[in-house]
């Protein structure tokens, strides 16, 4: 792998934040987040939730195991719960089939794109492409900080960090994983899933304080 950037490097912003969304009713936490380009999906631990990012209120809720990412590939729900990524008919709430997660447990953000699951491995500083059939490694691309979520969204590459009581979201090269650009988050301040809604916001997890984040995305400026 090429050397990564260092983070003197790299051009840094503040997140701004435009809209916080929960704690939501019987849940203290939120993991993964994806968006179905209506509603967002949040994963709480036992339950998805869905709710609409206009107005914040819940419209799904559909009782699974969800401790770390979602993602969602234009017809169904993918979800880590624990070492497997079951896909889900988001309708029924039915478990189509199931794959090995590529971390055994210790994954964290997943994201769909190019007919592939993305998978952050958070302590291990890497994303896996993965076979969403098989769950065989297709690809691997290092980080230089714990990965948390993961995104894809006109062509860039993204991905959250929470390390050290530091969150950041980063822009990375998908090709060496060189960090192109650094969003950071507020102190105390927590970044788990991550989503783009495909136009100008992430929508974040926020760990232990049940909450989701939209964070405006930086108009595109080049690698």
């Amino acid at each position: 792998m090429t050397q990564k950037s260092s983070n003197a490097d790299v051009p840094t912003h503040p997140a701004e934040i435009v809209r916080e969304y929960g704690p939501f009713p019987g849940t203290d936490r939120v993991a993964g987040v994806t968006h179905d380009g209506r509603h967002v999906w949040a994963a709480t631990g036992a339950k998805l939730i869905a709710f609409d990012p206009a107005n914040g209120e819940t419209t799904r809720t559909l009782d699974h195991a969800c401790d770390a990412g979602t993602a969602f590939d234009g017809t169904y729900l993918y979800q880590i719960a624990e070492q497997r990524i079951d896909k889900i008919d988001p309708t029924s709430g039915k478990v189509l089939a199931s794959i090995p997660a590529p971390g055994h447990g210790g994954d964290s953000g997943l994201t769909w794109a190019e007919g592939s699951l993305w998978v952050g491995q958070h302590r291990d500083r890497k994303i896996h492409r993965i076979n969403p059939a098989t769950g065989a490694i297709i690809r691997t691309i290092d980080s230089n900080r714990f990965v948390t979520g993961v995104t894809w969204v006109d062509g860039e590459l993204w991905h959250g960090t929470w390390e050290a009581e530091e969150s950041e979201l980063r822009r990375i090269n998908p090709d060496t994983g060189a960090v192109l650009e650094r969003l950071a988050m507020p102190p105390g301040v927590g970044v788990s899933g991550l989503e783009s809604d495909g136009a100008d916001l992430f929508y974040c997890g926020g760990g232990l304080s049940g909450k989701v984040r939209a964070v405006r995305r930086p108009k595109a400026s080049g690698a």
